[in-house]
Parts: structure tokens; C-alpha cells; sequence
């Protein structure tokens, strides 16, 4: 195919997308059907909802990431990106059906069951006469109440499905016309997107995630949650690439030269700026030493939830720095996307070691020292420690089936790079210095 006198090869999924939409569509309604029933087999309701969350999350922050890659090529007018920005528009656009795959949990808040995974949810916490009155979350109703916390969500997912839909659809309508209308229309918008987009990730993570402990709270948090949304994006981005290559498409346009890029960014954002940040929220916590504080993480630093702190330490940011710190291995596909591999696993593991950990609030409210809290947590009968459950896994294949699925289906009928985008001779042509 010749664009702009440009010869590329291999730009579609032609007959692979139907193959993979299939495969992974079966794979994702087999996990979520097996989640349903587990659960009303064994009475794992409670667990299901933190698995659910957990692979929600997961499959949110990817898609997340990739709004904000493409918002960012589009407000920089950057070349080099051009040839990969096809996918991560697709990744993007499944923020319009995550809304869907949210309504589960806003409906049992909504319905007056939510305690069963955020605590503030318990209207009894509010009732002066109760004996779980909570004088301090009774101070945060009026932002942690259902009905505003659900209304927060709806516009949390318009603003994302709003901005990922115009991007994507410009971007595909562009390839049929080759107006540059399109490209003006994307660059004039995605700095206001952009204003959107930092100031709705930032509370969705609160509502979402900080939220389950409502007594504790990080300033840093939405920062550490935009970068660990860099790090599984471009992951799988890396990953997503290597394989359509494997394939035998993207050959003659995606080169050793867009994977060095892909790597910095992954090696900038996904592992040095994510250590920055979770180094910074600890460090600071540890070091004012304030009970309301401390409590979040002397939760993950005891039992078996420790070996997953230091799997994160080392498996997140030690092992990968010393294997991206060069630029060699980010030019070799192959050790470029098994990093990649990596790191999108222990993005997960991140995303689990957020959600799943509780605070024993009795317990650390009658705890004078550390040692102290230890004990009365064996005294307790208390396990707070680190227990996998087949839900994690059903979840996650559910979600990410059906995350899959949809992408490959949306790039069915559409190239898999902007054929008409202006930057396009610029991208191919790109080469570091």
C-alpha cells in the first residue's frame, strides 16, 4: 500500500482480528461467568468484589495511560509517535465500555450495600446514636455519600469516553478523507482534554481506591497512580507492537528506533518516575511518624504482605532499571518486550498490593507502638497476610478477555497506523540521535 508515496506493508489485522475477538471474547465471558458462580457457590461475595475491583483497575489504568500517550502526542504535534498512536487510540477508546463494567460496584453503592467494600458506605457510621458512629467520616459525607460519588463517576467516565471516542473516531475518519481538519481539531482540543483528564484521574483514584481506607489519605497518590498508568500502557503497548510484528505486520514501519522511544518512556515513567514517587509518599509518611498514616503501610510491611513490598521493590523498579538503563536493550524488540512482559505483571501486583491489604482500625487505634500492634494482631487471631484466591485470576481474565477482545475488534475495520495522518513520512523516517 503507498501513502504519501510511502510504501507499508502489513497495515491491517485482516483475518487475525475475527481469531483474536473470538478467543479472547470466550476467555473473558468464561472468567467473569466462573467468577459469578464461585462466588454463590463458596459465599465469596466480599472477596469477589476486591478481585473485581483489582482486575477493574488494572484494565483501567492501561486504558488511562493510553488517553493520556495519545493526548500528549496530539498537544506536543509529535512525529515520531505517529506510527504507534493507532494503538493506543484503540486501547483508549475501551474507557467507553469500562463505564459498563463499573456498574456492578456503583449500583450496590447506590443500593445501600457498598460497605461491603468501602466503609463509608456503612450509613450507620453516621447515625450520632449508633455505636459505629464515625465523628470523622461524618465530616467527609458530603463528599464520600453515594449519590455524589456516583454522580462523580458518571462524569469521570464522560469526560474519558468523551475525549477517547473524538480522538479515535477524527483519527480513522482522517484515513478516508486525509483532511488535515482532523489533525487541527485533535491538537486544538487535547490541551483542554489533557486539564480534564488530570483532574478526573486524580479523583477517580481517590474514590476508587484511597477510598477503601477512608481514614488515610496521600496527596501523592494520584501521581503515583498516573505513573503506574504509564507503566502497564506502554507495557503492553511494547508488547502489543512485537507480537502484531511477529505477526508479520508493522515490519516496514515500526522500527528499532519507536521501541528506543517506547523504552525511554517506559524506563522514565514506568519504573525511575513510579520509584520516585512511591519512595517520596514513604518516605515522608515514615519519617512524621503519624498513626493515621502509618497505619496503611505497617499493614503491608507485616506477615506475608512484606514478600510482596520487596517483589515490588525489586521486581518493579531494581531488576528493571538494570536491564532498561541502556540503550541496547531498548533497540532489541525481543528484550525490549519481555521487560515489558514484566513489568505489565508487576503492574499488576501493584494494583493488587493497593486494593487488597486491610487496616485493622481497632486495632491500631489501641496500639501504642509497632511491636504492640504485632501482638495484638496474633493475640486477635487476626491473618492479615497474603492469600491469592482463583477469583483474582477468573476476574482478571474476565476483564482482560473482554479488553482484548474489543480492541481487536475495534482495529478490524480500520488501518493499524493514521495512513493520512501529515507526520506519517516524519514517523517512518524517524531515527534517534
Amino acid at each position: 500500500m503507498s501513502v504519501r508515496g510511502i510504501t507499508v506493508d502489513g497495515e491491517t489485522l485482516g483475518a487475525l482480528a475475527p481469531r483474536i475477538f473470538r478467543v479472547a471474547g470466550i476467555v473473558g465471558a468464561t472468567g467473569l461467568v466462573l467468577s459469578i458462580l464461585i462466588s454463590a457457590v463458596f459465599g465469596a461475595w466480599d472477596r469477589l468484589l476486591f478481585s473485581y475491583l483489582t482486575a477493574f483497575i488494572f484494565v483501567l489504568t492501561i486504558s488511562l495511560g493510553a488517553l493520556w500517550f495519545t493526548l500528549v502526542q496530539h498537544m506536543t504535534r509529535a512525529g515520531w509517535s505517529v506510527v504507534l498512536r493507532r494503538v493506543s487510540e484503540a486501547i483508549a477508546a475501551n474507557l467507553t465500555w469500562l463505564a459498563i463494567a463499573f456498574a456492578p460496584i456503583a449500583i450496590l453503592v447506590m443500593l445501600g450495600q457498598g460497605e461491603m467494600l468501602y466503609h463509608w458506605a456503612d450509613a450507620s457510621l453516621f447515625d450520632a446514636g449508633s455505636e459505629h458512629f464515625d465523628e470523622v467520616l461524618t465530616k467527609k459525607r458530603v463528599f464520600f455519600n453515594p449519590g455524589f460519588w456516583t454522580l462523580r463517576a458518571v462524569f469521570y467516565f464522560a469526560v474519558w469516553g468523551a475525549t477517547a471516542r473524538m480522538l479515535f473516531g477524527h483519527s480513522v475518519a482522517q484515513d478516508a478523507s486525509g483532511d488535515l481538519a482532523h489533525t487541527h481539531h485533535m491538537q486544538k482540543f487535547s490541551p483542554i482534554c489533557m486539564a480534564l483528564y488530570a483532574l478526573t484521574q486524580t479523583l477517580a483514584v481517590v474514590d476508587w481506591v484511597m477510598s477503601l481506607e477512608p481514614h488515610w489519605f496521600s496527596t501523592m497518590y494520584g501521581v503515583y497512580f498516573f505513573a503506574a498508568s504509564l507503566c502497564g500502557f506502554i507495557s503492553i503497548l511494547c508488547v502489543t507492537v512485537w507480537l502484531l510484528q511477529r505477526s508479520g505486520r508493522l515490519r516496514g514501519v515500526v522500527t528499532r528506533e519507536h521501541y528506543q522511544d517506547a523504552g525511554k518512556i517506559l524506563f522514565g515513567f514506568g519504573i525511575v518516575f513510579w520509584a520516585y514517587i512511591a519512595f517520596s509518599q514513604y518516605m515522608l509518611i515514615w519519617y512524621a511518624n503519624i498513626p493515621e498514616e502509618t497505619g496503611w503501610y505497617i499493614t503491608r510491611q507485616i506477615g506475608s504482605w512484606r514478600a510482596v513490598s520487596a517483589l515490588l521493590l525489586f521486581g518493579h523498579f531494581c531488576v528493571p532499571f538494570l536491564l532498561l538503563i541502556s540503550r541496547h536493550p531498548k533497540r532489541a524488540k525481543g528484550a525490549l518486550a519481555l521487560v515489558a512482559g514484566w513489568l505489565l505483571m508487576m503492574h499488576y501486583v501493584d494494583m493488587y498490593w493497593l486494593v487488597m491489604p486491610r487496616i485493622p482500625a481497632d486495632l491500631l487505634a489501641s496500639a501504642e507502638t509497632y511491636r504492640g500492634f504485632l501482638d495484638a494482631v496474633r493475640e486477635s487471631g487476626n491473618d492479615l497476610g497474603f492469600h491469592p484466591h482463583i477469583l483474582d485470576l477468573t476476574c482478571l481474565l474476565g476483564l482482560g478477555g473482554v479488553a482484548v477482545a474489543l480492541t481487536a475488534r475495534r482495529l478490524r475495520d480500520c488501518a493499524l497506523i493514521p495512513t493520512q495522518d501529515p507526520r506519517l513520512g516524519e514517523s517512518i523516517a524517524f531515527e534517534n540521535v
